[in-house]
Formats: C-alpha cells, sequence, structure tokens
C-alpha cells in the first residue's frame, strides 16, 4: 500500500514501509514562491510508492510532486570547500528514487566537503509533451535559489554544480545546456542570478539521444556549455551512446570534461554498484572535482 504524504515529506518523519528516516538536521525548502510555472489546481498528495518485495537496501520512491523543494545537506563546517552541488535523483519522469540518487549521495559529497541539496523536482512528467521541462525549470531555479543563499552556506557563488542520474541526468543536461535560454518566465529577484551551474556531472544519463543514436537536434553544446563529468555502464539497458554522444559535443565545442564507459555496472546503481566496474565512479568523479580545484586536495 502506498503512503500518502499530506504536503511536503517533513523533517524527521519517518517511512514505516522503508523504515527510512528524514533526520531533522537537514532542512528543507521550497524554491518556488506559489505554484510552480505551469501549474494549476490541485495535483493531490504526495506518495511514497510501496518497496519492490526483496528490495534490500529499499529504495524510497516519491511521486505526484507538484511543490518542488532542496533538502540541504551542510558539511560540518571545518570541512566546507564552498562548493555545492544541486542532486536530481533519477526515476524515468515518472517517480523520485530519493534515497539511492539523492540522500545517500548528499552524505557522499559531504564527506569530501561539499554541500548537497537535493531537488525534489516534480514528478510524474513523463506523459507531458516535453517531460524534462518542468524538471529542468525546476533545476534552473534551484542553481539560483543556492546562488541567492550562498553566503549563508559558506559558498563561492562560482562555485555552484548540478548533478544527475537517468532522468535526472537528461533534466540536468537540458537545464544547464539550456541555461542561456528562460525556461520559464520571471517570478522574482532571485531569477535574475545566473541558472548556469559552473560544473556538471551526469551518471547513466538518458533521453539525449534519438532513435539513431544521435544526439538530439535541441541539445546545442557551445564554449559556453559548463564542464562535465559523464559516467555509464557498457551494458546499460538506457544505452552508454547518450553519455558518449554528449562527450562528442562538448569536445567539438572544446569543454574539457572526462568520460567513463565501464564494462558492467547495468542501470540505476547509484552508489550501490558494489562489486561492479562502474562502482568506481565516484572515486573518479572526486578526483575530477579536485583537478578544478572545486574541493581540497
Amino acid at each position: 500500500m502506498a503512503i500518502i504524504l499530506r504536503g511536503t515529506l517533513l523533517a524527521g518523519l519517518v517511512c514505516a514501509a522503508c523504515h527510512v528516516g528524514w533526520a531533522d538536521e537537514h532542512p528543507v525548502i521550497s524554491i518556488w514562491n506559489g505554484k510552480a510555472p505551469g501549474e494549476t489546481g490541485d495535483p493531490g498528495p504526495e506518495i511514497v510508492q510501496p518497496n519492490k518485495p526483496d528490495e534490500k537496501p529499499p529504495v524510497i520512491r516519491l511521486t505526484n510532486i507538484s511543490q518542488p523543494t532542496l533538502t540541504v545537506y551542510l558539511p560540518a563546517k571545518e570541512r566546507r570547500s564552498g562548493t555545492a552541488v544541486v542532486i536530481c535523483p533519477g526515476g524515468g519522469f515518472n517517480i523520485l528514487a530519493w534515497n539511492k540518487e539523492g540522500l545517500e549521495v548528499a552524505e557522499w559529497f559531504n564527506s569530501i566537503g561539499v554541500t548537497a541539496l537535493v531537488l525534489k523536482y516534480r514528478s510524474p512528467t513523463s506523459k507531458r509533451p516535453v517531460p524534462w521541462l518542468a524538471p529542468a525549470q525546476d533545476a534552473q531555479r534551484a542553481i539560483r535559489v543556492v546562488r541567492s543563499r550562498a553566503a549563508e552556506w559558506d559558498l563561492q557563488p562560482d562555485r555552484i554544480g548540478l548533478l544527475g542520474f537517468s532522468a535526472g541526468g537528461c533534466t540536468a543536461a537540458n537545464a544547464s545546456i539550456k541555461s542561456a535560454e528562460r525556461l520559464y518566465d520571471k517570478t522574482d529577484a532571485i531569477d535574475d542570478a545566473s541558472c548556469r551551474p559552473d560544473f556538471v556531472m551526469l551518471i547513466y544519463p538518458a533521453y539525449l539521444v534519438d532513435g539513431e543514436g544521435r544526439l538530439k537536434s535541441d541539445l546545442v553544446v557551445t564554449k559556453e556549455t559548463p564542464p562535465m563529468f559523464l559516467a555509464h555502464a557498457f551494458n546499460d539497458g538506457i544505452t552508454c551512446e547518450n553519455s558518449v554522444q554528449l562527450f562528442l559535443a562538448l569536445k567539438k565545442a572544446g569543454v574539457a570534461s572526462d568520460l567513463h564507459v565501464y564494462s558492467a555496472g547495468g542501470h540505476g546503481f547509484g552508489l550501490r554498484a558494489s562489486d561492479q566496474a562502474a562502482s568506481t565512479w565516484p572515486s573518479r568523479c572526486e578526483d575530477w572535482l579536485r583537478s578544478r580545484e572545486l574541493i581540497r586536495r
């Protein structure tokens, strides 16, 4: 039986079905003043879908999200690097894999001194004409919100990145590549800030190539596109061509980026790849961040 949540997930709430809690030391902030762009009516409460049988560790799957938020994970004060990452979990534009591709990743970033903000973007949107649009609007707004609070969170406003998994990778790719565009009308002074992330990490991104395996024509990479770290498994059912073709476009535009294609790992592994080749992606990502002087050596 699904768990219905009235309003947003609250700090300190424990999900009885999956035995996972949200600690009250991680504040949750709304990113929009009022309703998100283009949303009308009341979609009802958010839902935590039931766990799959014998799924260990369990995955928290959120859906029916209409009020996007950021869950804030701050490293210990003495470890803060001044760098932040907004995290977009995956879920096929139907759900968000909230812990596996969100909260667990935020904790890992904290361990290397990076402030992490998990974006609960609108979902489901898979049946909308442009499934990535509302999530990408939320991602662009989230970058602006983080920049507006950089001083409060001990951040450098030019060291704010974006990370996405699977459909969240599609979200992050569109939000960053199209950061020169206004994907939504200005709502307040926060929207005067740039929504361009300073760096981007895409882990097994989805929906970036067409049926012929070519990068979709609306993803126009230029020299202004942020540098990217891309990781994918060769045996992923969501073809690694998504990462490969984007990397080639970045190379042609002269945007220095990293591409890692691992022999095994499948799809949706997050930080749980265990003994698969793809399990090393966090270490390579950390190396990349250090090489860009975004975290301490």
